[in-house]
């Protein structure tokens, strides 16, 4: 069993849309980056990268690399959980929180719930996406830009429900 944690931030500007989750959100400003700027599923995949020590989207995805240039972050967060299962480990849970002032999350939370767990091939009760605000404080309480961490567990495909465990307690063999 592997925990991961992630944490990314980006700037709100005018002329760019505003994607979380994989969701357009519609927005008068949207996310600086390379790629779409999807802070919450950057968050995600550095949990999940970070839970097999294989670094972060920056060295797996560089932004030096004309290829990720505007790239759909729910398309690369697709590729990370193939990794993750390539490395014999399958997700357990994520659990993930955005932090932005405005626009109001909410009402786009069960999307972004369904396009994660879809890009991740898990169901959409393993993912847990909550929204809140900085009740006007810091950069993103002034709109500044957008924050997002996450955590998730993972665990061998090896093992069963209580497979890590047994080793240790031979009652559950």
């Amino acid at each position: 069993m592997r925990i991961g944690h992630g944490y990314d931030v980006h700037r709100l500007v005018e002329g760019r849309k505003l994607i979380l989750g994989g969701v357009q959100i519609f927005h008068n400003k949207g996310l600086l980056g390379h790629s779409d700027a999807d802070v919450l599923t950057h968050a995600i995949m550095d949990s999940l990268l970070g839970s097999l020590a294989l670094g972060d989207i920056g060295k797996l995805f560089p932004d030096t690399d004309p290829r990720y240039k505007g790239a759909n972050s729910i398309e690369l967060l697709r590729q990370v959980a193939r990794l993750i299962d390539q490395k014999g480990y399958r997700i357990v849970n994520i659990d993930a929180t955005v932090c932005a002032q405005k626009p109001k999350l909410s009402p786009h939370i069960n999307q972004m719930r369904f396009r994660i767990a879809r890009a991740c091939g898990i169901d959409m009760s393993q993912v847990s996406v909550k929204a809140t605000t900085e009740e006007g404080l810091g950069f993103t309480g002034s709109m500044e830009g957008i924050s997002a961490t996450a955590v998730c567990l993972v665990n061998e495909k090896s093992f069963g429900f209580f497979g890590a465990f047994s080793g240790n307690m031979p009652f559950l063999k």
